[in-house]
């Protein structure tokens, strides 16, 4: 029992730790789960985006590129660090999901759980000093759904976002399409990204 307890005491641990080292990794993982494709983005990054989720006991657990997460460990709201040679900022990070109501009939796809700008990097931590468009929502996938993949993109800000009048505070959430507001407000590619996959809670 002891042995057993360790080793599910380790596994726990190595989820809390883990994180994203490789920027090669990250895009591969990202082409394996059809990401870029399902999301209409070239996704080359450049640098690594680090998402941490608060628990309400124990260490944060970071992302890596695919991980589970059961969805109870989701409430956030996320930390982000850049990882990497990305300069000062501005920066804006998006969350969506692709994958609503299920991956198998993405009918009210793209949810878009997270839209912020404003970030600059200070010491790699992200901080951004103006309030999100959109707050960071708890995934909350179907009853009966396979696991959603909950992607976080990471831009550099332009000039046009900051004037935009194409999404606010109050418009749905539903039939966001991520590439298509990253062209109109010339965000251009993702610089840096990570998601995670997760399932509903066991009924």
């Amino acid at each position: 029992m002891r042995i057993s307890c360790l080793a599910v005491s380790l596994t726990l641990a190595a989820v809390a730790l883990a994180q994203d080292v490789s920027i090669h990794a990250v895009e591969k993982a990202f082409n394996a789960a059809d990401i870029p494709t399902d999301l209409e983005i070239v996704f080359k990054p450049t640098a690594l985006l680090e998402v941490s989720l608060p628990q309400a006991t124990g260490r944060p657990i970071t992302l890596h590129a695919g991980i589970n997460v059961p969805r109870n460990d989701t409430a956030g709201p996320p930390i982000f660090h850049a990882v990497g040679d990305v300069g000062r900022g501005p920066f804006v990070v998006a969350t969506v999901d692709p994958d609503a109501l299920t991956p198998q009939d993405p009918t009210v796809a793209q949810i878009r759980h997270f839209l912020g700008g404003n970030f600059f990097n200070k010491g790699g931590l992200l901080v951004n000093s103006t309030p999100a468009i959109s707050d960071f929502l708890q995934p909350t996938p179907p009853a009966g759904s396979d696991p959603h993949r909950y992607i976080f993109l990471l831009f550099k800000q332009s000039p046009q976002f900051a004037t935009q009048t194409l999404i606010n505070s109050s418009s749905s959430i539903e039939f966001f399409n991520i590439s298509q507001f990253a062209s109109a407000v010339d965000l251009g590619n993702p610089i840096a990204g990570t998601f995670m996959r997760v399932a509903p809670p066991p009924s």
